[in-house]
């Protein structure tokens, strides 16, 4: 057991919002952008050799017959989604892995017998588990010693992911709040847990639902309110208060239409023109005036805080009531009630061409790979503008299945061809903290005392991540982030992962896996039985390990090299065989291959 586990987050000093980038030295960013980068290219293909079959997409029932180039500009196909592909072990490891929370042999084996259209429909409709702040609650984090800070949250979120069965709505959460950030970090507030918890809380009810209605659920979070400071902005006074335009801001540059208007493919239009103006920011600041939390007492600030798991109030006389322009040209009158303004003003931003794909590229980045082609951002971005049953646009439930049903999701790889980097064009550097992640519900873990006692790995001796922690409201990292000076940067590639990647993050990483793999920590416990069963025989412990974390995406030359490397260890015991078991997840969670989500 390493300090890092350990030692309670409250007691570790506070860390800057941005981590610079450290200088190269042994294991830099940019080596392992070398050893790794010649993956992350456009999505869209596998290996060199791939038959061509493989590379041709399944169009959606009613475009049968057509060719994909017709497809793809044919109106009729809009909305229509790809079945899935037939899963095999491999693909369904794949699949959990990209849209649940890693793959468990239980959960391959039901999605290779039942098929992802099975699985993924039923994820949809399990019903949200025990709330996560009732479950805060009942284990004494509400207690005033800890209304100054944020004790508590890694312990109630890491509990949520290690012990649910919607898999589906949680990875979608967590790839969410990283589109939508809030974070402790820079909020001023207290029990900032709990206006935490409600935003995850937030973000799980409304993750299958209409994108709009998230919209309007997130504009009125307190959790939001506090952290962009849209709460308790006013109109201005004459005497130099002006509205906010934080929130404002953040919602047109990171939430909605980004800054310069798009194809429906993602790529930039001809002529590009910026989306907004500063004007258009404070005539939607105005906008937002008047909103505020309702139950917050200044003389009792540690008291009761349920008032963070409620919509902000509206309070007229706070509001400005003037004229106020949209983005899409129309005007507010002078008079119109705020919440009538309000929900005209998202309405209008909701029916920017730009959202559908906006949201789709970067729906495809968090949940699948870093470069999207062009034609897969179409599709996805034609399900999002696709008229759902009640008529409104951007179903998130159809828009996920679109991004993971996609004939470009998961390539046919061919372990059989020579390497050809120049010749990969898939995959994603996968987020340290779902790395950690697999290796928790893989290995059984538990709570020995059931308070599931996290501390905050966020730090770059740890994991550099841990969900709700983004130092910025721009994330861990841009998805427009180019690693300089690799071969990425060279071919005009993006790699955002790499973003929180450099020598002290690598070897933070490392040592932590070290510390941890053995025997947790801090009362959380591995359950190793179902591997040690399989420890006498390495060919078959690597060998089941390497499909359940990588899908079996490394090539054969590395799955030899890791069992030979857990054979030289004698078994005689079952210490041993442990020892075998923890080598073996080891080898595998720090080889390049399977750092690459495929």
């Amino acid at each position: 057991m390493t300090d890092t586990w350990a030692r309670p987050a409250e007691q570790r000093p506070e860390r800057a919002a941005a981590r610079p980038e450290a200088p190269a030295r042994a294991v830099t960013a940019a080596t392992w952008a070398g050893a790794l980068g010649t993956t992350l290219t456009a999505c869209g293909g596998g290996g060199g050799g791939q038959p061509a079959a493989d590379k041709s997409p399944r169009l959606p029932a009613g475009c049968a017959g057509m060719s994909a180039a017709a497809a793809v500009n044919e109106p009729g196909c809009a909305g229509e989604v790809a079945p899935f592909e037939a899963m095999t072990p491999d693909r369904a490891a794949r699949l959990l892995a990209q849209g649940g929370l890693g793959a468990t042999p239980d959960e391959v084996d039901a999605v290779v017998r039942d098929g992802a259209d099975v699985w993924f429909d039923a994820q949809v409709a399990l019903p949200v588990q025990d709330s996560v702040w009732d479950w805060a609650r009942a284990r004494g984090l509400d207690n005033r010693l800890y209304a100054r800070g944020d004790y508590g949250l890694d312990h109630a979120l890491w509990w949520r992911l290690c012990t649910a069965r919607d898999v589906l709505r949680q990875r979608v959460v967590l790839a969410l709040s990283e589109i939508f950030v809030v974070s402790p970090l820079n909020m001023v507030a207290y029990w900032k847990q709990f206006a935490c918890l409600a935003w995850w809380e937030l973000l799980e009810r409304h993750c299958f639902g209409s994108f709009r209605a998230l919209l309007g659920a997130i504009t009125l979070s307190p959790a939001m309110g506090v952290y962009l400071s849209m709460r308790g902005s006013a109109r201005a006074d004459g005497q130099g208060r002006q509205p906010d335009e934080n929130y404002a801001r953040e919602l047109m540059q990171l939430f909605s239409i980004g800054l310069t208007t798009l194809q429906l493919d993602g790529t930039p239009s001809r002529p590009q023109t910026e989306t907004y103006d500063g004007t258009l920011v404070s005539e939607l600041a105005r906008v937002f005036t008047g909103w505020d939390v309702d139950g917050f007492n200044p003389l009792d600030p540690e008291g009761p805080f349920d008032y963070l798991r409620a919509p902000m109030d509206f309070h007229a006389d706070r509001h400005d009531d003037g004229a106020k322009r949209l983005i899409d040209g129309s005007v507010i009158p002078a008079g119109t009630p705020g919440p009538v303004a309000l929900a005209r003003a998202l309405d209008a931003v909701c029916a920017h061409p730009n959202v559908g794909p906006f949201i789709a590229r970067q729906l495809i980045q968090r949940l699948v790979c870093s470069n999207p082609s062009p034609d897969y951002v179409r599709r996805v971005a034609r399900v999002f503008n696709a008229a759902g049953p009640g008529g409104e646009r951007g179903n998130l439930a159809q828009v996920v299945r679109a991004v993971l049903s996609d004939p470009e999701a998961r390539p046919t790889l061919d372990h059989a061809a020579p390497v050809a980097p120049a010749s990969l064009a898939d995959g994603k550097l996968r987020e340290p903290m779902l790395r950690l992640l697999q290796w928790l519900r893989l290995a059984s873990v538990r709570s020995t005392d059931g308070q599931w006692r996290f501390p905050d790995v966020s730090g770059s001796d740890a994991m550099g991540q841990a969900p709700l922690r983004a130092p910025s409201v721009f994330n861990f990292f841009r998805p427009g982030h180019v690693p300089v000076q690799t071969g990425m940067a060279r071919r005009g590639l993006v790699a955002p992962e790499f973003q929180i990647t450099n020598e002290s993050s690598v070897m933070g990483y490392a040592n932590f896996l070290l510390a941890v793999l053995p025997f947790g920590g801090n009362g959380i416990e591995p359950d190793y039985r179902r591997w040690m069963a399989l420890a006498d025989t390495p060919d078959d412990l690597v060998a089941q390990l390497v499909r359940y974390l990588s899908g079996g995406t490394l090539r054969p030359e590395t799955v030899t090299t890791i069992r030979d490397a857990v054979a030289s260890i004698a078994v005689s015991s079952d210490t041993e065989r442990r020892n075998r078991v923890v080598a073996a997840f080891f080898l595998i969670m720090t080889c390049p291959q399977y750092l690459v989500q495929r």
